[in-house]
């Protein structure tokens, strides 16, 4: 049962296509997907997903903003995300500006505690309640890293400016994503903390895996350089993050043997660093996150058995983040839908709305998911049927 939204994607290829003076095998030679896949999201008879919609774009040489049109929630829900968003955008945009004089200054333990507090709430997947709170984070920072600058103050402020990105990137605001990044990097240079810039790139390669593997290469490279010197459990954690943002990036891309290489690059480094790194710069670099985001690839490349074998073997510690644990289960939940096993796929998707709720919501492959299941399904579930609800199908 497609969705307007989808069928509506299916549209737009289909006048892209025709303004390249494409046949629909022309194009379909041009992507890593079938050319049956193209006819039946063109017809509006199959969900144009993200990876095949980014593909499209890329052979067509357009922004992919021009097939996805409007925001994968209804409008209530945007212009609600996008109030609750606008003080920190606010914040961004006057970053070079010196915040309301009449804020006292305080302590930078404190301010460095509340910025952590920041990031713990994003893992936390309270997302609401970490926006509410960052943008007066956020203009205490800068009140005092102009008016009695520190490292420490510059790399919180650094901190807070990244998890204006996660908030962003969970909520589905590229946009707003974007300039946090640049903000991100800006403190950065001024804490000159090489390790907190090469975050910053890996981000961005993932922000642009969309774009094409080259650029990606180019963003992870760039961060790698960053900290090819460090030999500091710091460095090691970053370096062995950046190679697992190079496996998304090749994913992308359907480079097999990319994938492979920065996988083992990334499991090594785990090794050498030992257990779950979660106090470098809340990362999470691990042994377990190496194997996520093989999983994780896996699913992009749309290698969906291998995919399957390895969620289903995969056993998420106790102390993973909740953001984490909701972004397994939604992954997981796709592969099973992709591989028939449709009650499999459901349950998983309830067990992410559980676990963290406002993410959930809003992810992508989320919707991705139900609106396979409604296609697939003779008679919906009542669970199934609230769950397209709750997202706005």
């Amino acid at each position: 049962m497609p969705t307007p939204h989808d069928s509506s994607t299916g549209d737009r290829i289909k006048e892209q296509r025709k303004r390249a003076r494409l046949s629909q095998r022309g194009l379909a030679d041009r992507i890593p997907y079938s050319y049956s896949l193209l006819n039946q999201v063109e017809c509006g008879a199959r969900v144009a997903t993200a990876e095949f919609t980014a593909a499209v774009a890329d052979a067509l040489g357009i922004d992919i903003t021009v097939l996805t049109g409007p925001p994968h929630v209804s409008e209530t829900q945007h212009w609600r995300l996008a109030s609750l968003l606008h003080p920190i955008r606010e914040c961004l945009a006057l970053y070079d500006l010196d915040p309301d004089g009449h804020r006292p200054l305080r302590p930078v333990d404190e301010l460095v505690l509340r910025a952590d507090r920041l990031c713990q709430e994003v893992r936390a997947t309270r997302l609401r309640k970490a926006a509410c709170a960052l943008p007066g984070v956020i203009n205490d920072l800068t009140l005092s890293a102009r008016t009695a600058p520190t490292t420490e103050a510059w790399r919180a402020l650094a901190s807070a400016y990244r998890t204006a990105h996660d908030i962003a990137v969970k909520l589905g605001f590229p946009d707003l994503a974007v300039v946090a990044l640049d903000r991100m990097g800006w403190a950065a240079d001024h804490a000159s903390d090489p390790c907190l810039a090469a975050i910053r790139q890996y981000r961005r390669a993932l922000g642009h895996a969309e774009a094409g593997q080259d650029l990606g290469r180019r963003l992870v490279s760039a961060g790698q350089e960053l900290v090819a010197d460090q030999t500091t459990r710091e460095g090691l954690a970053v370096a062995g993050q950046l190679h697992l943002g190079a496996s998304a990036v090749a994913a992308r891309a359907g480079d097999r043997g990319a994938v492979a290489h920065h996988i083992a690059a990334a499991r090594e480094l785990a090794d050498r660093v030992g257990g779950e790194a979660r106090d470098v710069h809340w990362l999470s670099f691990g042994r377990m996150n190496v194997t996520l985001h093989e999983m994780g690839a896996a699913l992009t490349m749309r290698d969906f058995d291998v995919a399957l074998r390895q969620a289903r073997t995969v056993k998420l510690p106790p102390a993973t983040p909740t953001s984490r644990r909701a972004r397994f289960l939604v992954d997981h939940a796709v592969v099973e839908m992709e591989t028939g096993h449709l009650d499999a796929s459901l349950r998983h998707l309830v067990a992410a709305r559980r676990a963290a709720p406002e993410q959930t919501r809003y992810h992508p492959r989320t919707r991705e998911t139900v609106t396979g299941l409604l296609h697939t399904s003779r008679c919906p579930p009542d669970t199934l049927v609230a769950m397209a609800a709750w997202i706005g199908l």
